[in-house]
């Protein structure tokens, strides 16, 4: 394995998102992710506040729509079991909403929650023009743990094998809102 990040602060982690040349891809597994810039306005959705753009998304939408204007591609695809969790309600309406917005490609795979994709993993990772790995490992209730660089090729392959995969499953993040009988972001 290559460098270890401990921070999503973390300058060298950080650096990825504005050295790409070409494509920036993640892979999100998780029901729940537990991160420090999120946590305030999850609150304030869970009591029914109403939506804003917060400082944690606010400094994704600037890197999102830096990097489009530039002619790089931001895309994600988010595998989500139904019904939605309170989180991932909260990061359709409160992220997604501003980041498809901004110009970022988000595509999501709507699932039964027993089932999982075939041939998809269960673990999270972003792809920098399809060379760069970038493994990232989160705990039980979807705290970030530490972030870890690939050099094994046969891995970057894989992930390049499963993005596309993932890519081909998934639908356009504002055509699955559109299905949905009421806005994914309602708390219920």
């Amino acid at each position: 394995m290559g460098a270890r990040y401990l921070s999503l602060d973390d300058p060298d982690f950080n650096r990825h998102f504005t050295e790409f040349e070409f494509t920036a891809y993640r892979l999100e597994s998780l029901q729940r992710y537990d991160v420090t810039y999120e946590r305030d306005e999850f609150r304030r959705f869970l009591a029914g506040e109403s939506r804003g753009e917060f400082p944690g998304i606010g400094a994704w939408v600037r890197t999102v729509r830096e990097a489009v204007n530039a002619g790089k591609r931001v895309h994600r695809v988010h595998v989500v079991q139904e019904p939605l969790s309170d989180y991932v309600r909260f990061e359709c309406g409160w992220a997604y909403e501003h980041t498809v917005a901004a110009g970022e490609d988000v595509r999501v795979i709507p699932l039964a929650r027993e089932n999982w994709p075939a041939g998809l993993p269960r673990y999270d990772y972003w792809l920098f023009d399809s060379t760069v790995l970038v493994e990232m490992h989160y705990d039980a209730v979807g705290t970030f743990q530490h972030a870890e660089l690939v050099d094994d090729p046969r891995k970057v392959v894989r992930a390049n094998y499963w993005r596309d995969l993932a890519v081909t499953k998934a639908v356009p993040y504002r055509d699955y809102a559109a299905r949905l009988d009421r806005r994914p972001f309602e708390v219920v």
